[in-house]
């Protein structure tokens, strides 16, 4: 398999789909899945001439399952060390829930000379956690919850979220589709328990309006406003507000996981940003 391995040793899994001379996109998953999650705009933007890029976090997917580093700041690192491994330019970063988060970082701090654009999607940033200086934020007692579910039984909730709040599928009239469901637990399976459990911190803690105020590239912000997983209105709002050169859109009715559902519509959305 193709891996990176980072400064301190860890090997990241990675895909790179395409031509090596066209205008790169990395696309960065969300908690606790793998690149996997990115498979429908993968071959979407493939067809479209792109050259498409993605990796799994440490600890997550076919990446090794270390003991430490889960944080923001190492996954920024991680996915660093791909980008020059594989020396990408003009890339197009794409991020979507505690991904996004990782896009803001790696931007912020890694990005000078190398990003054309950024997207946001349903994403963490600038901070899930209820503070003073958050005030919307989600009370700590939530993220407890899901460190209990995770450690008590990890199957059953990787179970429970993508069949309830994650796609949307808990709401009247909803299509559930079962496979959507087990390729969710598939891909939360597949990665490390102390990766995930730590995880939790790093998405629901992190402050990122730093991140947000130093990035310079265009960057589209996209949430659906039935996002039952990050509250469009202390994310997607708030970042577009911070950033300096930020597209906000919002989607009614869509879900956390509107990648998934609604690839339709956003996989176009995310083509013209990139061609405008």
């Amino acid at each position: 398999m193709p891996t990176v391995t980072t400064k301190d040793g860890v090997e990241i899994f990675y895909k790179d789909w395409g031509p090596k001379d066209a205008q790169p996109i990395f696309f960065h998953h969300g908690w606790p899945l793998s690149s996997d999650d990115w498979d429908t705009q993968m071959l979407y933007f493939l067809g479209k001439g792109f050259r498409v890029v993605a990796a799994d976090r440490r600890g997550h997917g076919r990446s090794a399952q270390v003991s430490e580093g889960h944080d923001m700041d190492h996954y920024a690192a991680d996915m660093a060390a791909v980008v020059e491994a594989l020396d990408l330019k003009n890339a197009v970063h794409i991020g979507h829930s505690t991904g996004g988060g990782v896009v803001a970082r790696y931007v912020a701090k890694y990005g000078q000379g190398r990003v054309a654009k950024a997207v946001l999607v349903s994403a963490v940033p600038p901070i899930m956690l209820k503070t003073e200086s958050n005030p919307g934020g989600l009370p700590m007692e939530v993220f407890d919850g899901l460190r209990k579910a995770l450690a008590d039984n990890r199957a059953q909730f990787f179970l429970d979220l993508p069949t309830g709040p994650f796609y949307g599928f808990n709401r009247p009239g909803a299509v559930v589709s079962q496979g959507v469901i087990q390729n969710w637990w598939r891909q939360g399976m597949m990665g490390s328990a102390k990766a995930h459990y730590e995880g939790i911190k790093a998405f629901s803690e992190t402050d990122q309006t730093e991140d947000l105020k130093a990035i310079e590239v265009p960057t589209l912000v996209l949430h659906g406003d039935d996002d039952q997983i990050v509250p469009y209105q202390d994310a997607g709002v708030l970042s577009a507000k911070l950033l300096k050169n930020g597209t906000l859109k919002i989607y009614p009715g869509y879900p956390h996981g509107m990648l998934t559902t609604h690839a339709d519509v956003i996989n176009p959305d995310l083509l013209a940003f990139i061609k405008g």
